[in-house]
């Protein structure tokens, strides 16, 4: 059957986006969903999103990592998922959408391709000889790193990732380096695409929220990925926890188009 679907960008991160409020491609496969995430022999991405209805919220996304496995949060996906709502027709102020990880809010700043989506408060953070690991709603492992651009984010990323700690749930790594008080620069290898992406969301957030800058109260962090510059605005608050936390950043239609795709209906 063909499938409609719409590619979308955030600094760099891609997905491929589909309308699923008629439920048509809710049995898509794993399978499927890989082959057509691959860049070489189909569309390419880094993720694959199915826009649902779901009762009491705008929508309900529900996403899949490009090797077809059900993936965690995705912030630069969900940031891309609100404007393909838009560009769906579905105007709002405001968003309120499902996700993997709980409910979240986002805006659309007026006249400009910036999304602002809340992501979830984080109770603090795990410190690991020296690194640190912290949930944004997607698990991240975080090394400091000085010349960051000579580092080999692959092969050092496949090491931490598939250690016997991490091996069986799997984890993003990020490498950062501090410019400022208020300026990182950030490159992510992450799971399920298994290889270095032009930006993470979920993982600029987790940098973010150990660089801040202010040891309570409001912190602003300008992030610098390959694919492009985010914010991250926050709380910090008197327990080490993070509160009211936003990540900003552009998220663009690239293309749209059809593609023949097989559902393999299950038997009851």
């Amino acid at each position: 059957m063909n499938m409609p679907f719409t590619k979308y960008q955030g600094t760099g991160n891609d997905f491929i986006l589909v309308d699923n409020r008629n439920h048509s491609f809710s049995e898509i496969s794993g399978e499927e969903i890989k082959r057509i995430c691959n860049r070489h022999f189909s569309i390419g991405a880094d993720g694959f999103m199915l826009l649902n209805q779901k009762e009491g919220y705008d929508f309900e996304m529900k996403y899949f990592n490009a090797d077809g496995n059900p993936g965690t949060m995705c912030g630069n996906g969900g940031r891309c998922m609100v404007r393909f709502a838009y560009d769906l027709g579905i105007h709002k102020n405001s968003y309120h959408f499902l996700a993997s990880d709980g409910e979240h809010e986002a805006e659309i700043e007026s006249g400009s391709n910036i999304i602002n989506l809340k992501m979830k408060d984080v109770p603090g953070y795990q410190e690991v000889d020296g690194d640190f690991i912290v949930n944004t709603g997607s698990p991240h492992y975080i090394k400091f790193v000085s010349d960051i651009m000579d580092v080999e984010v692959v092969k050092k990323g496949t090491e931490i990732r598939y250690s016997e700690k991490f091996a069986k749930e799997g984890i993003n790594v990020n490498f950062v380096e501090e410019k400022e008080a208020d300026e990182i620069v950030v490159r992510t290898y992450e799971r399920g695409v298994e290889d270095e992406t032009l930006s993470c969301g979920t993982g600029v957030t987790a940098c973010a929220l150990v660089c801040h800058h202010n040891e309570v109260g409001y912190n602003d962090v300008t992030v610098i990925t390959k694919g492009g510059k985010l914010v991250v605005r926050y709380d910090r608050n008197f327990d080490n926890s993070y509160s009211n936390i936003w990540l900003c950043g552009p998220a663009e239609k690239a293309f749209e188009g059809k593609i023949e795709i097989e559902i393999k209906k299950t038997t009851p």
